[in-house]
This record gives structure tokens, C-alpha cells and sequence, in this order.
């Protein structure tokens, strides 16, 4: 018993030096993103006066913006194309299913800088293919006169590659949230819909869009996550013209480790703990209702 005390005792010790390891380095920046003076290591005395200058500061603000923006418009493009593929997969035999729930798997298993690169040189081969189609055509215009005069606009990386970035990266997460609660749901009852002269499109929208609706809520809490904190595949996708807020802290830190890099980590560690937070409160309790239920 005394021997079991004391490896409870170990290993309550070593996770809260774990802990302590990971979440120490934050703390520190929380705290001193109160610090009046601007050092990262000298307490001068509690102060809001970052946050203030932080609000001001246009060039934050406006990758706030944009981060907002991206996500937003993601997540409510991806939860939209990834319900309704769960819908789909859920529709198909098991033996196409299968290889495809797999295939939909790789982007979340897969390195960031491999999904980043890979869809920057997909851009970069796209956009010069529209290009050099739109310099010879403009070169045929003007051998053979301006009656079938079509201006084509010069494309590159921006906003629109960086949303449909974010995009195909957060549609996995909303399949597999969107699926258990599909495999979850009485197959009987849209049968039954249908029986009562509901439509296919009458029952997906009062029958199955509610049963799934706690894992479509999950799942465009989790893209919204994913896409606020991204960098890797922003940083390849963006272009110069579009910076996203991870990309504003970084570009801060090359120069001088400002102490309002410390607020504007601070708020999104808030907000992306805040989301955490909300997801799994409404799995808890998806799951006990489900237990309840079932007994």
C-alpha cells in the first residue's frame, strides 16, 4: 500500500512538472503582457497600456481582420461542403466508404509545411497557365483587331488562395465530427419521413440536419479553431498583399520582441482556449444525453 502511495505521489509529481513545463512559458506571457514597462523580464508595475496601443496599431488590426474574415467564411464554406460529404459517405457502401474516409484522413495527418507547400505550387502552376493564356490572347487581340475584346485579370496568391486553404484543410474536421452522429441516428427515420410524403430534401432538413446537429456545431468550432491558428500553410498561401494575425507576430519577432506580441498572444489564447472549451462542454454533454437515452 505504502509503495502504491508513493508511485500515485511520483506521478502526480512528474505531470505537474509536465504541466508546468508547458503551460509555464504562457503564464509568463499573460503576466507580462500587464507589465507597464517594456521588458519581458523586469515587473515595472500592472498596466492595460499594450492592449491600448495594441488596439491602435493598424497594421495588427488589420491582420485581426483578415483572420477573422478567413476564418469565418471558412468555416461556414467548409461545415456547409463537409456535411453534406458526411451525408454522402454516409449514403455509399462500406466498400467505397472505407477508402475514402481514408483518403479524407491524410490532410489532418499529414505536415503542415506539406499541405502548405503542395497547394502553393498548385496555385503558382494554376495562376501562370491563366496568365500566359491571357498575354497570348491579348497579343492575338491586338494582331486581329479589339471586336472579341476580353479583359482577363492577372491572378496570384492573396485572400482567395488563403481561403480556399483554409477551406480544404478544415473540411476533414467537419466529416469526421459530422460522421459518429450520422452512424449514431436511426436509419429508420428518414425512411419514415418519406413515408409521411416528406421530400428527401424535406427530411435532410427536419429529421437528419437536427440529429447531426451537436457534431456540425463541433465540427465548425474546431475548423474556426484551426483556422485562427494557423501558420504554416497561411505563410505559403497568402502572398504578400494578405497577412494573416499569425503571420503579423511573426514578422513582429524578427525585428524586436514587442510587449504587444505578449497581448495579442494573450487575447488569442483566450479565444482559442475559450473555443477548446466550448467544444468539449458540448460533447460531454452529446455523450450523456446519449447515455441517457440508451438506458
Amino acid at each position: 500500500m505504502n509503495l502504491r502511495k508513493k508511485n500515485g505521489l511520483l506521478n502526480r509529481c512528474f505531470m505537474g512538472l509536465v504541466f508546468l513545463f508547458l503551460y509555464a512559458p504562457i503564464f509568463l506571457l499573460i503576466i507580462f503582457s500587464f507589465n507597464a514597462g517594456n521588458s519581458s523580464v523586469v515587473w515595472k508595475g500592472f498596466s492595460v497600456r499594450w492592449y491600448a496601443e495594441l488596439f491602435q496599431n493598424r497594421i495588427i488590426m488589420q491582420s485581426v481582420y483578415t483572420t477573422l474574415l478567413v476564418s469565418l467564411l471558412a468555416t461556414a464554406i467548409a461545415t456547409v461542403a463537409g456535411t453534406l460529404a458526411a451525408v454522402g459517405f454516409y449514403a455509399m457502401r462500406r466498400r467505397w466508404r472505407d477508402p475514402l474516409m481514408t483518403v479524407n484522413s491524410i490532410p489532418m495527418m499529414n505536415a503542415d509545411i506539406v499541405t502548405g507547400v503542395s497547394l502553393c505550387l498548385l496555385f503558382v502552376a494554376i495562376f501562370g497557365f491563366w496568365n500566359d493564356f491571357a498575354e497570348h490572347y491579348r497579343l492575338v487581340i491586338n494582331l486581329f483587331g479589339e471586336v472579341y475584346r476580353i479583359t482577363f485579370p492577372k491572378l496570384s496568391l492573396g485572400f482567395g488562395t488563403l481561403l480556399i486553404a483554409h477551406i480544404t484543410f478544415n473540411i476533414p474536421y467537419i466529416i469526421l465530427s459530422v460522421g459518429p452522429k450520422l452512424r449514431q441516428m436511426d436509419k429508420n427515420l428518414v425512411d419514415a419521413a418519406q413515408d409521411l410524403g416528406c421530400t428527401w430534401f424535406q427530411a435532410f432538413w427536419k429529421v437528419i440536419l437536427p440529429e447531426i446537429m451537436p457534431g456540425i456545431v463541433s465540427g465548425a468550432l474546431i475548423a474556426f479553431t484551426m483556422s485562427v491558428d494557423d501558420f504554416v500553410i497561411s505563410y505559403f498561401t497568402a502572398g504578400s498583399a494578405t497577412s494573416t494575425l499569425a503571420m503579423a507576430i511573426y514578422g513582429m519577432t524578427k525585428k524586436r520582441v514587442s510587449p504587444e506580441i505578449n497581448a495579442v498572444s494573450t487575447l488569442l489564447f483566450v479565444t482559442v482556449l475559450a473555443l477548446l472549451a466550448i467544444v468539449n462542454i458540448r460533447e460531454s454533454r452529446a455523450e450523456a444525453a446519449a447515455r441517457r437515452q440508451h438506458s
